[in-house]
């Protein structure tokens, strides 16, 4: 993978809405590699508060989602100038 990819995974995987299913589909990596990746990526700090902020939150798997959730991010995330 390149260096451009491993920053869309991380960027991904900060995304309350994006869930792990379209990380897997997109790069191929698993719940528990994107877990590998953050600890090997970010401070010890910083993964301590993204697991604790991911941790039960229902839009990071398909299965826990809500069927009215029917996009990957927030509707206010990507502003249009």
């Amino acid at each position: 993978m390149k260096d451009d990819d491993y920053s869309r995974i991380i960027e991904m995987a900060w995304e309350d809405r994006t869930p792990f299913e379209a990380i897997h589909t997109q790069f191929g990596l698993s719940e528990a590699d994107v877990i590998q990746l953050m600890r090997r990526t970010l401070k010890p700090s910083s993964f301590k508060l993204w697991r604790k902020r991911v941790a039960g939150r229902a839009t990071k798997h398909f299965s826990l989602r809500s069927p009215n959730v029917t996009r990957g991010y927030c509707s206010t995330q990507y502003k249009h100038r």
